[in-house]
C-alpha cells in the first residue's frame, strides 16, 4: 500500500498530494536534494525530458522507497512513497498513468504564467487508478500460484484428475465381486456382474431392440417407429390420431384503429399471478437476487445523489489518446499505410510544414476519411457531413512548422465529432425529476407536485424493457418511488417480463433500503394510451415520484403502428420520451430516428436516445453519430451489458476516441 503521493513543480511548489500514512517532509526534501540538486543518484537528472517511472532509478531513504516520473513541458515531478518491505509491481504504471491524466486535465491552468496553485479535484481520478491497478495485480498474483501448481503436476496420459481413483487393471475384478461370482456357479471365469433388479423396471420382451447385422449395428427407421408405438394402441386409434390436424396458433385480428378484438385479449391475458407466485407473495421461498455493487457503475455525490459513472471511460480515453500520440510520433516505415487513416496521413506526408492547404490537396484525403467513418458504422449521410466540416476547417489553414499534417487532420476530425455529439441542453435527469416532484415552495406560482413521466419507445428487439429496468435501478439508487406501466399489450410475454424485473428490483430495493417500485398492468389486447393515462393518474394518487412507461416495439416504416404514438403522447403527456436504438444497426439508424421523432405530432418530439448493446460492437460506435446527426437529439444513456447496473452516461471523449481509433 502507498504511504503517499505528491505532484510538485521543479521550484518546489506542491500542486497536489495524498497521504495514506504520515511521512516526514525530510523524505521528499532529501529526494529532491539527492536526485535533482546534487545528482547523487542519477547524474544529469532533470526534467528536461518526459521520463517514465521505469527509466528512473529507485531512491531509498530510511525505510522508504520512492519512485518518480516527470513532465518536461510543465516542469512537474510525480513522486510515490511506500515502505521498503513492500514490492508494488504496479507503481511504475501508476506514476505514468497519473502523469498523463494530470497533464491532460490541467495543462491549460499550468501553462498560465506565474501559476503556483491549481484548482483541481483530482482525488477521484487517482483513487480510480489505484483501485484498478491494485485489483489487476491481485488477480495476477492469484493466478500465478495456480499456474505453478499446474506446471509441477505430473502429466497424465489418461487425462484423469488427481483426486479420481486410478482405473482398474484390465482383466481383474475386486475380490468381493470374484467371490460372489464363483459362489453362483462352478466356472472360475470372470464374468460381468448382473445388474440389480432394483436399478430399473424390467423391459417387456416386445420392446427389446435387436441389433441389425452390419458394421453399424443399428435398427431401421421402420423398426424404431414400430417399437415407439404403444402396444395397446389399435389401428383404428392410429388412424384417428393421424387424421386429426394441429390447429396451431390462431392469428390475431386487428381493426383499422389498431385494436385487437376482445376475444383475443381474454385469451392472451396472463397478467394474473400464478399459484407459485402467490405462494411466494404469501411468505414462500424464492431464489434471492444477487447483490449488485453500486460502486461498480456509479458514485454518490456530496449531496447524496447517485450519479452513473463515466469516470473509467474518461480515464481510459485519456490514456488511449496519449498512447496514440506516442505511436504517431514514432518513426514510420514504408509509404502509404493500407488503413484508411494511415492512407490519409500518408497522402499528407509529402507536404512540409508551413503549407497552406487547398481544396485540391484535400480531395483524396476526404475520400479516405469518409471510408474510415463508414467502417466505424457511421451512416453515409453523417459521414459526408463530417467530411465537409473537416474540409471547411482545413482549407486555407497553414500547417505549423513543428506540427504534422496528420495531427492537424485528426484535430479537425475530433472537433467535428465533438460538435455533433456534445448536447446543447442539460441532461441532468435527476434535477429534472426533483423540479417536478418537489417544486420550490418559495415561489407561489410554482406548480403542484406530480409524478415525472418517462416513456420508452423503439423498434422491435432493441431492448426497451431491459433498458427501462436499468433506468429504474438507477432511479431507485436515488430513493425515488417508481411505478412501471406495462403498456406493451401486443407482444406475448411482455407483461410477464416486466413483472419479473419489478419483482427483482423490489427485492433489491427492500434489501438495500432504497425507493419502492410497483408494476401497473392491465393485461393484453387493451388500448396502450388509456393504460398509460390510468397509470399516471394512479401514480399521482399513490404519490409515486416517477412513472416509467414501456411501449410495444414497432417498425419505423409501418405507418399504421407509428400513428398510434401521437395518441399515446397526448394521453400520457410524458416529460421525457426516450428512444432505444441499437449500436448494431447501420445506415437504417437515420430513418429510425427521424421516423420516431416525427411520430408524436407537431407539439412533441423525442427528448433523448438510449443506445443499447454498446458492449457488442467494440469501436464501431458510429450509430451514435448517425442518430444525433439526423435529429439533433442527444444521447442520454448507453447500455453496456445485461445487468441492471450496466447503464452509463455518454462520455464524448470516449466516443471520439473510439471513432478515431
Amino acid at each position: 500500500m502507498l504511504d503517499g503521493f505528491e505532484i510538485l513543480t521543479t521550484s518546489g511548489v506542491v500542486l497536489w498530494s495524498k497521504s495514506y500514512a504520515p511521512v516526514s517532509s525530510s523524505i521528499i526534501n532529501g529526494f529532491i536534494k539527492d536526485v535533482f540538486i546534487e545528482e547523487k543518484v542519477l547524474p544529469g537528472a532533470s526534467v528536461g525530458d518526459d521520463t517514465s517511472a521505469t527509466q528512473n532509478p529507485l531512491y531509498k531513504k530510511d525505510h522508504y522507497r520512492l519512485k518518480w516520473a516527470s513532465a518536461k513541458d510543465l516542469g512537474l515531478i510525480f513522486v510515490a512513497v511506500y515502505q521498503s518491505l513492500l514490492h508494488l509491481s504496479w507503481i511504475d504504471k501508476l506514476l505514468d498513468n497519473i502523469r498523463i491524466i494530470f497533464v491532460d486535465l490541467y495543462k491549460d491552468q499550468l501553462k498560465k504564467p506565474h501559476t503556483s496553485v491549481v484548482e483541481c479535484d483530482f482525488e477521484e481520478y487517482f483513487d480510480q487508478q489505484v483501485k484498478e491497478l491494485e485489483s489487476a495485480a491481485e488477480k495476477n498474483s492469484q493466478r500465478a500460484p495456480q499456474i505453478a501448481l499446474d506446471e509441477l503436476a505430473p502429466p497424465s496420459s489418461s487425462g484423469n484428475r488427481l483426486d479420481e481413483p486410478p482405473p482398474p487393471t484390465p482383466g481383474l475384478a475386486p475380490a468381493g465381486q470374484v467371490k460372489k461370482q464363483q459362489s453362483n456357479g462352478d466356472s472360475t471365469d470372470v464374468s460381468p456382474i448382473p445388474t440389480p433388479d432394483t436399478s430399473r423396471p424390467s423391459t417387456p420382451a416386445g420392446h427389446i431392440l435387436g441389433a441389425k447385422s452390419g458394421p453399424k449395428g443399428g435398427s431401421s427407421r421402420r423398426a424404431r417407429k414400430a417399437i415407439s408405438t404403444p402396444a395397446n394402441a389399435s389401428s383404428g386409434d392410429e388412424k384417428k390420431a393421424r387424421s386429426k390436424k394441429d390447429t396451431g396458433k390462431k392469428m390475431r385480428r386487428w381493426d383499422d384503429s389498431g385494436m385487437v378484438d376482445e376475444e383475443d385479449g381474454t385469451i392472451l391475458d396472463y397478467s394474473a399471478q400464478t399459484p407459485s407466485e402467490k405462494g411466494t407473495a404469501n411468505g414462500g421461498i424464492s431464489a434471492p437476487m444477487e447483490p449488485i455493487d453500486s460502486e461498480s457503475h456509479g458514485i454518490r455525490t456530496g449531496k447524496g445523489q447517485f450519479v452513473l459513472k463515466d469516470l473509467d471511460i474518461e480515464v481510459h480515453s485519456i490514456l488511449q489518446g496519449a498512447n496514440e500520440k506516442k505511436s504517431n510520433l514514432a518513426p514510420l516505415e514504408g509509404g502509404v499505410v493500407e488503413s484508411s487513416l494511415g492512407a490519409i496521413s500518408g497522402l499528407f506526408r509529402k507536404f512540409i510544414g508551413g503549407k497552406v492547404l487547398t481544396n485540391e490537396d484535400l480531395v483524396k484525403s476526404m475520400r479516405g476519411m469518409e471510408e474510415h467513418l463508414l467502417n466505424k458504422n457511421v451512416a453515409r449521410e453523417a459521414a459526408v457531413r463530417l467530411c465537409e466540416g473537416v474540409e471547411r476547417e482545413l482549407i486555407g489553414v497553414k500547417t505549423g512548422s513543428f506540427e504534422s499534417v496528420e495531427t492537424t487532420i485528426r484535430t479537425a476530425m475530433e472537433s467535428s465529432l465533438r460538435k455533433i455529439l456534445t448536447p446543447t441542453t442539460s441532461l441532468d435527469i435527476l434535477r429534472s425529476i426533483t423540479s417536478v416532484t418537489s417544486p420550490s415552495q418559495l415561489n407561489p406560482l410554482s406548480p403542484k407536485p406530480r409524478p415525472y413521466v418517462i416513456s420508452i419507445v423503439g423498434v422491435n428487439g432493441v431492448g426497451k424493457s431491459t433498458n427501462l429496468s436499468k433506468l429504474a435501478f438507477f432511479l431507485l439508487q436515488n430513493n425515488f418511488n417508481l411505478l412501471i406501466a406495462a403498456c406493451d399489450t401486443f407482444r406475448s410475454g411482455a407483461v410477464e417480463q416486466l413483472r419479473v424485473h419489478a419483482r427483482n428490483l423490489k427485492e433489491m430495493s427492500e434489501r438495500e433500503s432504497l425507493g419502492k417500485v410497483e408494476l401497473y398492468e392491465k393485461g393484453y389486447g387493451k388500448d396502450a394510451a388509456n393504460i398509460a393515462k390510468d397509470a399516471v393518474n394512479y401514480a399521482a394518487q399513490q404519490h409515486f415520484d416517477v412513472v416509467l412507461i414501456d411501449t410495444a416495439g414497432r417498425r419505423h416504416n409501418d405507418t399504421r403502428l407509428m400513428s398510434n404514438l401521437e395518441k399515446f403522447a397526448n394521453f400520457a403527456n410524458p416529460d421525457k420520451i426516450l428512444m432505444v436504438g441499437e449500436a448494431l444497426v447501420g445506415s437504417d439508424s437515420v430513418a429510425q430516428a427521424r421516423s420516431f421523432n416525427a411520430a408524436f405530432g407537431n407539439k412533441r418530439s423525442l427528448d433523448g436516445f438510449i443506445i443499447s448493446k454498446c458492449d457488442t460492437v467494440g469501436d464501431m460506435v458510429g450509430s451514435l453519430v448517425s442518430m444525433v446527426h439526423a435529429t439533433g437529439i442527444p444521447v442520454v444513456f448507453l447500455g453496456v451489458g445485461q445487468h441492471y447496473g450496466d447503464l452509463r452516461t455518454l462520455n464524448v471523449s470516449w466516443a471520439v476516441s473510439r471513432l478515431m481509433s
